[in-house]
């Protein structure tokens, strides 16, 4: 992976993490939560607990990621744990599944709120449902829906892939500007409310009749995916680890801190919303941080809102398409099928073959509008390969005891054992739930299956393959 360079400071690195992880989740997700859960508290625990697990993961992936300080992350992290089959599996869910995915939904998102400022042109109803696609096992879609949304959201993810594209200095100082201005404008809206006087700390002693649909267990492993979606992306700065100055001391201090700044802003949000709004109001509401924000400000809350959640995932599609591509750029380094994705760009030093390769898929998944599905498998998905990430600490301590570790998971082996037992407990939870839902004819597929199918597809891609050089030496 030698031809990036180094450029990305520790300030960079942090801001990509933060970047990565505050988008549109925690101005939607509370909402459904509070429906699941019904009582503040549990609102405010499962924020906390899934902060927590994420940090754990996050520690655990740091002594990873000082160890092999590559460009590509996991995918580099599992080569050396896992092997190549292994690896080029998760290169294919994340250029399938959850990183182009994920760059379509945060994209549409900053779309969709665009639309409150400027009216978007669309068809008129009968036009848009004129062109239908039907996939199998996925259901009926229709590209020229809300055409408007769709092309602002395509020249979005075209604009950013272009910056970075050109520089990884001008994208690095894009990303430090868009997350100091969300960090600074999520925090007034934090104290705004909170020293407004207009809320009811009362709000807190209250408690509504949580979804009839689930028990206790399923409504906290509903909400706590819901809480992982929000915390979502934190490890996608293990993607640039090779770009990275002085990795082995940058890369765990940006994954710590990035997450710790993001889980007190989490938590705080919560409290904020919970104090201008009851439990009912909040259940009910459908953009509960506009709703929050009008309690205090009126009117003009909304447009603030949406300015706001514009800002976050416009840094956050902005970081998606720094980082995500060069998992696809590393999967070019070593296999015959991407060796185009592996090239670097000789003028410019970025893998800018990688990053329109990305920015096509993802500019597909807007068209086809089928990328919703997608975010609903993201999750599992990705979370499968947390786990197994952190299950590789203790394979890399057996095959590689005197490999020199400049970071080491604290609490090893307890820490990562807990993450691993976690994600074992959350991901047979999450299927068994999935698989009821489906039962009850509330879905019409089972996303985790189909997210898996999509996985493990990969495998039958990967025997047509080869590699086109042996892996180094670790």
């Amino acid at each position: 992976m030698s031809g990036l360079h180094r450029t990305f400071s520790r300030r960079t690195a942090i801001a990509i993490v933060i970047g990565n992880i505050i988008g549109s989740g925690i101005f939607m997700k509370p909402s459904l939560m509070m429906q699941q859960l019904g009582s503040p508290w549990f609102l405010l625990g499962i924020w906390a607990i899934a902060g927590l697990v994420t940090l754990i993961g996050a520690l655990s992936n740091s002594e990873v990621a000082a160890m092999y300080p590559e460009t590509g992350g996991q995918y580099v992290f599992f080569q050396k744990m896992f092997g190549d089959r292994f690896a080029f599996l998760y290169g294919w869910a994340a250029f399938a599944v959850f990183n182009s995915a994920s760059a379509a939904s945060i994209a549409y998102i900053f779309s969709q709120y665009a639309d409150y400022f400027i009216a978007l042109p669309r068809f008129d109803a009968a036009t848009e449902l004129a062109v239908k696609l039907h996939i199998p096992l996925v259901g009926d879609i229709f590209p020229l829906a809300n055409i408007g949304v769709k092309s602002l959201t395509v020249l979005t993810i075209l604009f950013l892939t272009l910056v970075n594209y050109r520089s990884v200095h001008t994208g690095g100082l894009l990303q430090r500007v868009l997350t100091d201005a969300k960090n600074a404008a999520i925090f007034l809206l934090i104290v705004s409310i909170l020293f407004s006087g207009r809320g009811d700390w009362s709000h807190y002693s209250e408690s509504i009749p949580r979804r009839s649909d689930l028990g206790l267990i399923g409504a906290i492993v509903a909400a706590m995916s819901g809480a992982f979606w929000g915390y979502d992306g934190w490890n996608n700065v293990t993607f640039i680890a090779g770009e990275i100055k002085e990795p082995q001391r940058n890369l765990p201090a940006s994954l710590i801190i990035g997450l710790l700044v993001c889980f007190v802003l989490y938590v705080l949000s919560n409290v904020a919303y919970i104090y201008a709004l009851s439990p009912a109001d909040m259940a009910a509401s459908k953009v509960v941080a506009a709703d929050a924000a009008s309690a205090v400000w009126g009117s003009i809350g909304g447009a603030l809102i949406a300015g706001l959640v514009m800002l976050c995932t416009f840094g956050a599609a902005n970081s998606n398409s720094l980082t995500a591509a060069r998992v696809t750029y590393a999967m070019g380094q070593d296999n015959r099928s991407f060796a185009w994705a592996g090239k670097t760009h000789e003028r410019f030093h970025t893998p800018g073959n990688a990053l329109w390769l990305n920015a096509a898929w993802s500019a597909v998944l807007v068209i086809s509008g089928s990328f919703d599905m997608l975010t609903d498998m993201l999750v599992f998905v990705s979370w499968f390969f947390y786990g197994m990430s952190a299950l590789g600490i203790f394979v890399l301590r057996k095959k590689y005891p005197d490999h020199p570790r400049p970071y080491k998971v604290p609490g090893y082996p307890i820490l990562p054992g807990i993450f691993v037992l976690f994600t074992m407990f959350f991901l047979g939870m999450t299927l068994y739930q999935d698989i009821v839902s489906y039962h009850a004819g509330k879905v019409p597929v089972i996303n985790s299956i189909l997210g898996s199918i999509i996985t493990v597809a990969g495998l039958l891609f990967y025997k047509k393959t080869g590699r086109t050089k042996k892996a180094g030496p670790v």
